[in-house]
């Protein structure tokens, strides 16, 4: 099987990397990539909001499964561009992917699929904004109702700071608050089944303890030991299925990854949002224990076959990420900044170094691999259990510097992961 990944981020690599080890995937491509993906696919240039584009280079490699990573592509319309060029295409079309693409389609459907959620209310006005926040009261949190690169989101308990966003955006969703450990769930769909990856829990904040702003996420782990046994199960019962339902009823059958982010709250899982792809970096440790094949599974997800294939399965271990941010970072990153000691880094036994935010430039003694965004690389380490995956992660991320590194200590130092996830981290 040929398999195309489209995007250049974090989630991509991952995604590449676990393609390649599939013994049913016989050549990966990536496009545009990034440098570290490029150590084991072939990259190609494309225009990844460009369906024609996309569509044109999956037809000239002959690949059997496109696999689109980013959510602006999907709400574009790139994956039904690419379906009709005769491509499989794991990635929802326009339609479904307004789960992600807008929040109060979001709560429509899962209104209409009786969904467990926070209440809210959309709103566009100064007037709405303020008779929402007062109904729901703090904290607060306000969702822009649009893409926002997983950074549209206040919550705060200053009831100025969240009209202030409000604001800025135009319009939003307003939500109580759900008090409780967020996890995440990413359900591998084919318009009517879906078979659900094994939960895991990303660290939002910048700094250590869920202090300072929000970014597109520092870390993360899997499994979670503390997390329920039936969740999965749960969650699919509850949430997954009947939203497939729902949108088939819709007459948009939603081919993908659904992810569903949750807060364990007193009341049982609810949910806090949907995204229409796999979350970064909380994908990355999920993929570290995937046992089973994941082209395979794609495909069948991506040709509406899913109930012929096994369930996805894990290993006993666990997985642990760390993201290295850039300076300046989320507000700001800095760009050209010269990386080393990734090789070093891989070298550690049981341990990738995910590509993000790199590039690769010309200097007097050939490649430098310097800074290209705001999350630069994630070290991902597995092993027998969380805290042996977190100490082999630590000590690998030790091993790379660059001007103005930013990361995390507290990435799934239990009890850690279920404090912040119940602090003002709702995505």
């Amino acid at each position: 099987m040929k398999t195309l990944v489209i995007g250049t981020g974090g989630r991509e690599h991952a995604l590449a990397l676990a393609l390649s080890r599939d013994p049913e995937v016989t050549e990966v491509h990536a496009a545009p990539g990034n440098p570290g993906i490029g150590a084991f696919a072939t990259l190609h240039p494309v225009d990844i909001m460009d369906g024609a584009d996309v569509a044109a280079l999956a037809t000239s490699i002959g690949a059997d499964l496109v696999v689109v990573g980013p959510e602006a592509p999907l709400v574009a319309g790139v994956a039904e561009t690419v379906r009709a060029a005769g491509v499989a295409v794991f990635g929802p079309d326009t339609a479904a992917a307004q789960l992600e693409g807008s929040k109060a389609f979001s709560k429509e459907v899962m209104a209409a699929a009786g969904v467990p959620t926070a209440g809210s209310r959309t709103c566009s006005t100064t007037e709405e904004y303020e008779a929402a926040l007062d109904a729901f009261g703090a904290p607060y949190v306000v969702k822009d109702d649009a893409l926002a690169a997983g950074k549209g989101v206040v919550v705060t308990l200053d009831r100025a700071e969240a009209l202030a966003h409000a604001q800025a955006c135009g319009r939003v969703v307003v939500e109580e608050f759900l008090d409780g450990p967020e996890v995440s769930l990413f359900a591998v769909c084919d318009g009517t089944t879906a078979y659900p990856l094994q939960p895991a829990q990303d660290f939002k904040r910048i700094h250590d303890g869920g202090k300072g702003p929000n970014t597109g996420g520092m870390g993360s782990y899997s499994p979670l030991p503390w997390a329920p046994a039936d969740l999965p199960a749960n969650v699919m019962e509850s949430v997954v299925q009947p939203t497939l339902d729902e949108m088939a009823r819709r007459g948009t059958p939603y081919v993908g990854c659904l992810y569903v982010g949750l807060s364990l709250t007193a009341d049982g899982p609810k949910v806090i949002e949907f995204n229409a792809r796999f979350g970064d970096p909380d994908i990355q440790p999920v993929l570290a224990v995937l046992t089973s094949g994941l082209g395979g599974l794609l495909h069948a997800a991506a040709t509406g076959r899913l109930s012929e294939v096994d369930a996805p399965t894990f290993s006993d271990g666990a997985a642990v990420t760390v993201v290295l941010a850039s300076a300046g970072y989320p507000e700001s990153s800095s760009k050209g900044d010269v990386i080393t000691g990734v090789g070093a880094a891989n070298g550690v036994a049981d341990v990738d170094v995910i590509h993000a935010g790199t590039a690769l430039v010309d200097d007097p003694e050939g490649h430098q691999l310097v800074t290209a965004g705001g999350r630069v690389l994630a070290v991902r380490a597995t092993g027998y259990d969380v805290a042996d995956a977190r100490a082999r992660a630590y000590a690998a991320a030790d091993l790379i510097t660059f001007e103005g590194l930013q990361r995390r200590s507290d990435i799934a130092a239990e009890p850690l992961g279920v404090v912040e996830g119940a602090s003002l981290t709702q995505n």
